[in-house]
């Protein structure tokens, strides 16, 4: 299903000078700026009644006519899968993610995702593009996500995003002993070889995560990281790039690394880990339409509580 959206607005003698892209941003605000070029390079938004291209210089008191179609998200069906709620209001919610959850439909993931369960939840949010989701987390990575309930929050959302105003941090569990903190800024793109992995290349999108040092085992380490940028894999490209794989990553984390004389228990669970040591534990971010700063942290997920457990009790151990 689809629903067409139709607007006028006239452009005041405060934007004479501006980018018919820029002048659309401040006017049609409920929309994107990427969704708002999309619309004026296929003719749906128009000056004066014909179309021009997003760099065009405005005068002022042209006439911006907007006609377009969205389509919803009803292909997708409503599925009752629990979700972990930890706020909600009328125009956003933050939910912590379990693992094993997709969180969009693919080809090989066709429904049990986040946005089925979401559409249950919230009927209203086939009205949104993709369900209200205005970042993911890998399928096996744990923790804080936010939605947006209406169009307005969501491209509110994802501007805070493209400003990099939103603060997300993330607990890791990596193979290796980084000496200290540090950041790591190395372009991210698709890997060369194998179009499923993401790569440090220098073609890449730039990329850049700051992470620390939380506690230290033999032969692994504890980190938190903390995003600027959102890339694909991100934390587990970086991480590997800079020689310190997560545990557990099947993808860019080679094989498990057994400490000299460990017990059989952390040794299987190291070998076992059936995921990625990886949860996005704090996230902050300004509500869309009070402007107030939200702050939400989500604790450690049992498994990740257990490997922790198992690297303590080696470290005592082996003293």
């Amino acid at each position: 299903m689809s629903r067409i959206v139709e607007d006028t607005q006239r452009v005041p003698a405060t934007l004479a000078g501006a980018r018919l892209d820029q002048a659309a941003a401040e006017l049609f605000s409920d929309y994107s700026r990427e969704r708002l070029k999309a619309w004026i390079n296929a003719g749906e938004l128009t000056v004066d009644g014909a179309q021009a291209k997003p760099k065009a210089k405005l005068h002022g008191h042209e006439v911006l006519a907007l006609q377009a179609t969205i389509e919803d998200d009803t292909r997708f069906e409503a599925q009752d899968i629990a979700l972990d709620i930890v706020y909600e209001d009328d125009t956003v919610m933050v939910i912590n993610k379990a693992a094993g959850m997709v969180v969009h439909p693919a080809a090989g993931n066709p429904d049990g995702t986040l946005l089925n369960a979401l559409l249950h939840h919230q009927p209203s949010l086939a009205e949104v593009p993709r369900a209200g989701i205005v970042h993911r987390l890998d399928k096996d990575t744990t923790g804080l996500m936010m939605v947006a309930k209406t169009l307005p929050a969501q491209t509110a959302l994802v501007e805070q995003l493209q400003a990099r105003s939103v603060s997300r941090q993330y607990d890791a569990v990596v193979i290796g002993k980084p000496v200290s903190g540090s950041t790591i800024d190395a372009p991210i793109g698709r890997h060369p070889k194998d179009r499923k992995r993401q790569a440090v290349t220098a073609s890449g999108k730039p990329a850049i995560t700051h992470f620390r040092v939380v506690e230290r085992f033999r032969a692994h380490t504890h980190v938190r990281c903390k995003l600027e940028t959102g890339r694909t894999h991100q934390i587990r490209v970086h991480m590997a790039h800079a020689r310190y794989p997560l545990i557990g990553d099947p993808m860019y984390g080679g094989r498990a690394k057994l400490p000299p004389g460990a017990a059989e228990p952390l040794k299987e669970i190291l070998r076992e880990f059936p995921r990625q040591a990886l949860h996005a534990r704090k996230l902050i971010f300004k509500h869309p339409v009070s402007g107030e700063t939200l702050t939400f942290q989500a604790d450690l997920p049992d498994d990740l509580l257990m490997l922790l457990d198992y690297l303590r009790e080696d470290n005592e151990t082996m003293r």
